[in-house]
Protein backbone atom coordinates (compact mmCIF):
# COMPACT_ATOMS: atom_id res chain seq x y z
CA UNK A 1 0.00 0.00 0.00
CA UNK A 2 1.30 3.43 -0.94
CA UNK A 3 1.59 5.85 1.99
CA UNK A 4 -0.99 8.66 1.96
CA UNK A 5 0.14 12.17 1.06
CA UNK A 6 -0.24 13.01 4.76
CA UNK A 7 2.05 10.13 5.77
CA UNK A 8 4.57 11.49 3.26
CA UNK A 9 4.25 14.96 4.79
CA UNK A 10 4.73 13.49 8.28
CA UNK A 11 7.84 11.63 7.04
CA UNK A 12 9.21 14.86 5.55
CA UNK A 13 9.28 13.60 1.96
CA UNK A 14 6.69 16.22 0.97
CA UNK A 15 7.10 19.74 2.39
CA UNK A 16 4.36 21.52 4.31
CA UNK A 17 3.71 24.76 6.14
CA UNK A 18 3.76 23.21 9.60
CA UNK A 19 1.80 24.87 12.37
CA UNK A 20 2.64 22.50 15.23
CA UNK A 21 3.39 18.88 15.98
CA UNK A 22 3.11 16.46 18.89
CA UNK A 23 4.15 12.83 19.23
CA UNK A 24 0.79 11.75 17.79
CA UNK A 25 -0.44 14.65 15.61
CA UNK A 26 0.73 17.19 13.08
CA UNK A 27 -1.03 20.38 11.96
CA UNK A 28 -0.20 22.18 8.72
CA UNK A 29 -1.81 24.60 6.29
CA UNK A 30 -3.93 23.25 3.47
CA UNK A 31 -2.35 24.19 0.11
CA UNK A 32 -5.85 24.50 -1.41
CA UNK A 33 -7.52 26.40 1.42
CA UNK A 34 -11.19 27.18 1.68
CA UNK A 35 -10.07 30.36 3.46
CA UNK A 36 -6.76 31.88 4.56
CA UNK A 37 -5.55 29.97 7.61
CA UNK A 38 -7.30 26.67 6.69
CA UNK A 39 -5.35 24.13 8.71
CA UNK A 40 -5.36 20.33 8.67
CA UNK A 41 -4.88 18.40 11.91
CA UNK A 42 -3.73 14.86 11.15
CA UNK A 43 -2.87 11.90 13.36
CA UNK A 44 0.56 10.52 12.56
CA UNK A 45 -0.89 7.02 12.56
CA UNK A 46 -2.30 6.39 9.08
CA UNK A 47 -5.90 5.33 9.56
CA UNK A 48 -8.45 6.06 6.84
CA UNK A 49 -11.59 6.75 8.88
CA UNK A 50 -11.58 9.15 11.82
CA UNK A 51 -13.87 6.89 13.82
CA UNK A 52 -11.53 3.93 13.38
CA UNK A 53 -8.92 5.68 15.54
CA UNK A 54 -8.48 4.01 18.90
CA UNK A 55 -10.33 5.71 21.74
CA UNK A 56 -7.21 7.21 23.31
CA UNK A 57 -6.11 8.90 20.07
CA UNK A 58 -9.64 9.99 19.17
CA UNK A 59 -10.15 11.53 22.61
CA UNK A 60 -6.96 13.60 22.18
CA UNK A 61 -8.03 15.02 18.83
CA UNK A 62 -10.07 18.03 19.96
CA UNK A 63 -7.63 18.76 22.77
CA UNK A 64 -4.89 19.09 20.14
CA UNK A 65 -7.14 21.07 17.76
CA UNK A 66 -8.38 23.56 20.40
CA UNK A 67 -5.25 25.73 20.82
CA UNK A 68 -4.64 25.59 17.06
CA UNK A 69 -8.17 26.86 16.39
CA UNK A 70 -7.70 29.60 18.99
CA UNK A 71 -4.42 30.64 17.35
CA UNK A 72 -6.06 30.69 13.90
CA UNK A 73 -8.87 32.86 15.29
CA UNK A 74 -6.33 35.35 16.65
CA UNK A 75 -4.18 35.34 13.50
CA UNK A 76 -6.88 35.49 10.81
CA UNK A 77 -9.88 37.84 10.84
CA UNK A 78 -12.98 35.64 11.19
CA UNK A 79 -16.14 35.24 13.25
CA UNK A 80 -15.05 31.75 14.36
CA UNK A 81 -13.09 28.71 13.29
CA UNK A 82 -15.27 25.99 11.84
CA UNK A 83 -14.42 22.32 11.77
CA UNK A 84 -15.00 19.82 8.96
CA UNK A 85 -14.44 16.09 8.86
CA UNK A 86 -14.93 14.82 5.33
CA UNK A 87 -12.02 12.51 4.66
CA UNK A 88 -12.98 11.53 1.15
CA UNK A 89 -10.02 12.88 -0.84
CA UNK A 90 -7.17 11.53 1.28
CA UNK A 91 -7.46 8.08 2.92
CA UNK A 92 -5.96 9.34 6.19
CA UNK A 93 -8.12 10.73 9.02
CA UNK A 94 -7.95 14.52 9.30
CA UNK A 95 -9.78 17.57 10.63
CA UNK A 96 -10.14 20.80 8.69
CA UNK A 97 -10.00 23.95 10.84
CA UNK A 98 -11.36 26.77 8.69
CA UNK A 99 -11.76 30.48 9.54
CA UNK A 100 -15.39 31.41 8.76
CA UNK A 101 -17.86 34.27 8.92
CA UNK A 102 -20.97 32.20 8.09
CA UNK A 103 -21.81 28.51 7.88
CA UNK A 104 -21.84 28.82 4.09
CA UNK A 105 -18.08 29.49 4.21
CA UNK A 106 -17.48 25.80 5.05
CA UNK A 107 -17.63 24.76 1.43
CA UNK A 108 -14.91 22.98 -0.52
CA UNK A 109 -16.15 24.77 -3.66
CA UNK A 110 -14.40 27.84 -2.18
CA UNK A 111 -10.99 26.10 -2.12
CA UNK A 112 -8.27 27.65 -4.25
CA UNK A 113 -4.56 27.02 -4.69
CA UNK A 114 -2.58 29.26 -2.37
CA UNK A 115 0.64 31.13 -3.01
CA UNK A 116 3.45 29.39 -1.05
CA UNK A 117 4.75 32.77 0.17
CA UNK A 118 1.30 33.63 1.54
CA UNK A 119 1.13 30.24 3.26
CA UNK A 120 4.51 30.81 4.87
CA UNK A 121 3.40 34.19 6.26
CA UNK A 122 0.05 32.84 7.52
CA UNK A 123 1.74 29.86 9.18
CA UNK A 124 4.10 32.21 11.01
CA UNK A 125 1.18 34.37 12.21
CA UNK A 126 -0.71 31.33 13.51
CA UNK A 127 2.38 29.85 15.22
CA UNK A 128 2.97 33.19 16.95
CA UNK A 129 -0.40 32.76 18.73
CA UNK A 130 0.16 29.20 19.91
CA UNK A 131 0.86 28.74 23.61
CA UNK A 132 4.44 27.83 24.40
CA UNK A 133 5.08 24.52 26.11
Amino acid sequence: MTPSIFTQIIAGTIPCHRITETADFIAFLDIHPIATGHTLVVPKKEIDNLFDLDDALLSQYLLIAKPIAQAIHQAVPCKRVGILVAGLDVPHAHLHLVPIHTGADLNFANARAADPNDLQAVAARIRAHLPTA
